[in-house]
């Protein structure tokens, strides 16, 4: 008998769990590749912004790296000065470009929009990251990837969003969609792959915003 109420109960769970996100994503407002591009039909050329991890790269290699040799066990390695002079001088070598963003970037560049990868990496001295997405995505004469860092309870993105005269802001994290709004231009969320090494996985679509469909690769 305890078998059978325990089975109906584990039952009603499951099927209170595929409701609630079936709900969750009805409510996403999702956009496809051909929606952004008849949005910006008779728009002049306008400056966007892209973030660099979980967005255009699938970075997660280098990050499992770094966490292995610097902080096993542990996020220290984020703040360690050793990794990120790694990172961005040659990991992204092994980083994975999102099919999504080649298609996202190329449709850009046809419309001749000024792109601009904006990061919350911390900077170093030296980046190789500019040179590879340069190549990467077919840019001649690349604007320099900008590194931006972390500050408690400051999206430092929202400078040269401002400063660039970002238009439209791509991204994965809450946080990007959050600065995005608080610069007040358009937001669109990228999905972050599930397997990625960044946790927890970010609720897309929880601000409202624009979702780009199947772009979780």
């Amino acid at each position: 008998m305890y078998k059978r109420i325990a089975f109906f109960i584990a039952f009603i769970c499951v099927i209170w769990v595929n409701f609630a996100c079936v709900g969750q994503e009805e409510n996403i407002r999702w956009v496809t590749l051909k929606d952004i591009a008849r949005s910006l039909e008779n728009q002049p050329p306008m400056n966007v912004g892209f973030d660099i991890d979980d967005t255009v790269l699938f970075s997660s290699p280098g990050y499992y790296y770094g966490r292995q040799k610097y902080s096993p066990g542990s996020k220290a390695f984020a703040i360690m000065e050793e990794f990120w002079n790694e990172m961005n001088n040659g990991l992204d070598q092994f980083s994975i470009p999102k099919e999504c963003a080649r298609k996202l970037i190329e449709l850009h560049k046809k419309r001749g929009d000024s792109i601009y990868f904006i990061t919350a990496r911390t900077k170093t001295k030296t980046e190789s990251v500019t040179e590879l997405l340069g190549k990467t995505f077919g840019l001649e004469n690349p604007n320099k990837a900008i590194f931006t860092g972390v500050k408690l309870g400051e999206n430092l993105k929202i400078i040269p969003i401002k400063e660039n005269k970002i238009q439209i802001f791509y991204g994965d994290s809450d946080s990007d969609i959050e600065v995005a709004f608080e610069a007040g231009i358009r937001a669109i969320r990228i999905m972050r792959a599930v397997n990625s090494t960044s946790k927890p996985l970010p609720r897309n679509g929880s601000f409202g915003e624009e979702v780009l469909a199947n772009s979780e690769y």
